[in-house]
């Protein structure tokens, strides 16, 4: 129930202008995103290098309504890109298909994520393309693969709280491609979606080991300990070594655990985001593990408490 209302007030245009004007709600979100500007995260990620990690940005943003609103988007991630080649940091980037213009036509979507993706291969880098909810699955995979025809050095997700991720995953590791596994962050029907979270958690195994047979450098994104530990268990027992594959955690969220993976000698890729338009993001996020509300709204309590005169 709290995971189905948190992703409900995610989607309210009203509660998200009041909590970009609420100066605790920008409290809350900046334990989770890296800051408003690319200036903020670039430290981040020189943090992230030095712990052993990489890590790969996202500006944050999704559903733009007009083709100028697209390109910007499109030229603030190729200005990402410059910035990551001159910076020196060990990074990539993560892009949403509606913050390239999707809703505006597929053509439009294909024509930015092309620039930022030919970038990408110029300055030897890489773009993942992350998979929104279940309307635009089709049209992303789709996109995907016009892209992929040309460039492979871009990168999808697939959610295994979806029935049809099996069937996109065996496709994608036939062409080649390199795929994030996500549980899922969005809210689907039971006709597209299981509804239980063990039936989430099989599906996920069944596609992590299907990835790290034969998948090409596969990212298993989670924080659930379990999955982490059965996918360890996988790797061990089919001789398959920890430079073939990656673990990717989001930032601000089990740096106890992101640290130790490190020491146990697996690549951790963290995912850093940025920019203002942080509510949908920050929602989903509690939406995923309610717990991290409870942490981080007792945190925010103490820290009130203590400034008291």
């Amino acid at each position: 129930m709290l995971r189905e209302t948190l992703i409900r007030l995610s989607q309210q245009e009203q509660l998200r202008n009041i909590a970009m004007h609420n100066g605790l709600a920008h409290s809350f979100a900046l334990r989770f995103v890296a800051g408003e500007s690319l200036e903020q995260a670039v430290p981040c990620i020189r943090e992230l290098n030095a712990r052993g990690m990489t890590a790969t940005l996202d500006h944050l943003g999704e559903n733009v309504s007009s083709k100028a609103e697209a390109a910007e988007a499109a030229d603030a991630y190729r200005g990402i890109l410059q910035e990551i080649q001159r910076a020196g940091i060990r990074c990539n980037a993560s892009l949403k298909l509606t913050h390239m213009g999707l809703d505006l036509g597929e053509e439009v979507a294909f024509d930015n994520v092309r620039r930022v993706v030919d970038e990408a291969a110029q300055l030897d880098n890489f773009i993942r393309i992350d998979m929104e909810s279940s309307d635009y699955i089709d049209r992303t995979l789709q996109l995907f693969y016009r892209l992929f025809d040309e460039y492979k050095n871009v990168g999808v997700v697939i959610q295994s709280a979806l029935y049809r991720s099996e069937s996109d995953v065996e496709q994608l590791i036939e062409a080649g491609a390199r795929v994030r596994l996500v549980k899922g962050a969005y809210l689907e029907p039971p006709g597209v979606a299981f509804q239980r979270k063990t039936e989430v958690d099989v599906n996920f195994i069944r596609l992590m080991e299907m990835m790290l047979t034969r998948g090409d450098y596969p990212a298993i994104a989670t924080h659930d300990v379990n999955m982490i530990e059965a996918g360890k268990r996988f790797a061990q027992a089919h001789g398959i070594e920890a430079s073939r594959f990656e673990f990717q955690m989001l930032f601000g969220i089990r740096r106890d655990l992101q640290a130790q993976l490190v020491r146990d000698g697996y690549n951790v890729r963290i995912y850093v985001p940025y920019g203002t338009a942080w509510y949908p993001y920050l929602m989903r996020r509690m939406a995923e593990r309610p717990a991290n509300l409870m942490f981080v709204l007792g945190n925010i309590a103490r820290e009130a408490v203590s400034r008291r005169p």
